[in-house]
């Protein structure tokens, strides 16, 4: 008697597209009653009109930033970046904190080039500037930057200087103070598989940074819907007349929003009742650390890197935004 086995039974695995799908599904089908109920709420109307106002306007910078950086992983590899780079590290340093400028890309991507600079003989410090200044620096997120504070031009010099001056300055500490051992975690080789085409790796770089990055997205224009809803004006009219704690605040916001560089710039133009300053200090931390951030470099670096890396770098961009600000802004509000 001959048996017979029965094919194996396919898991289907739900994963953020299935649920972006959804959401957007039930959007369309319960449209009229959703209409209806944000109409007879002013509270509500007003919310959705700040998220749809800060989703809009973020959403094709994100889109273009998240392309971009898919190609950069697709034709770009970290050892060109390492051939560019001078012997000597502190002018490594100096030249990795530029070459951000070149490099479209959130966080998400920086992460993982930065690690593949150091295996490949990078310093350590030179990769670190470009870890941080690549996606704070980049022409998409001054673009956006521009866009989104119009008639406010220096807001996008001081976010690059302040962003650059935080590069440098934990470059420069790194090559003074750094220890190679506080480095733990090993590296784990993502482009093994050379039978992948530049194009599937484009399409799958930018669909990972795609969802990943629109998901902070939504949640940073919801926030800032609730924090316009929730937070009476007498609170922020005081934050507003307290520069240092509204420094502290947004510093605090920045790290926990966690949200892409490419449409961060967007929230903060929504908080217009905040003086400049903290908002720069804002679109300043928020690239440099934050909960995202301090996750995916657990796991290329390893525990102990962040728990010294991730505090001095909170501090170092506090301080180079608030100076930066002060010489550019001014007083402006």
């Amino acid at each position: 008697m001959v048996e017979t086995q029965e094919p194996a039974r396919s898991r289907i695995r739900i994963g953020s597209m299935h649920v972006f799908a959804l959401l957007l599904v039930s959007a369309i089908v319960f449209r009229d009653p959703l209409v209806s109920f944000v109409g007879s709420v002013p509270e509500i109307q007003t919310g959705a009109t700040i998220f749809l106002g800060v989703f809009v306007q973020a959403t094709p910078f994100l889109v273009l930033g998240v392309l971009v950086s898919g190609a950069i992983a697709a034709h770009l590899s970290p050892r060109v970046l390492r051939r560019l780079l001078p012997s000597d590290e502190k002018k490594a340093v100096g030249v990795s904190g530029l070459a951000g400028m070149a490099l479209p890309g959130c966080e998400c991507g920086a992460v993982p080039v930065s690690r593949r600079l150091m295996d490949q003989g990078a310093p350590t410090s030179a990769a670190l500037a470009f870890l941080l200044s690549a996606p704070a620096i980049n022409p998409v997120v001054l673009v956006s930057t521009a866009v989104a504070f119009p008639g406010e031009p220096r807001m996008v010099l001081a976010r690059f200087v302040g962003s650059l001056a935080t590069a440098w300055v934990m470059g420069w500490l790194w090559a003074r103070a750094g220890k190679a051992e506080w480095i733990t975690a090993r590296l784990v080789d993502h482009d093994v598989d050379t039978g992948r085409s530049k194009w599937e790796v484009f399409s799958e770089a930018a669909r990972h940074d795609l969802l990943q990055a629109g998901a902070f997205l939504v949640f940073g224009a919801g926030a800032a819907a609730v924090l316009h809803i929730v937070v009476p004006d007498a609170v922020l009219d005081h934050l507003a007349g307290q520069m240092l704690l509204a420094i502290l605040v947004m510093a605090f916001l920045a790290v926990v929003l966690a949200l892409c560089s490419e449409a961060d710039a967007f929230v903060a133009a929504s908080m217009s009742m905040l003086p400049l300053l903290p908002r720069l200090v804002f679109l300043v931390v928020g690239p440099a650390v934050d909960v995202k951030l301090m996750a995916m470099q657990s796991g290329s670096f390893g525990r102990g890197f962040v728990a010294r890396f991730a505090p001095v770098t909170l501090v170092v961009a506090i301080v180079c935004a608030t100076v930066s600000g002060y010489l550019i802004l001014g007083g402006a509000r």
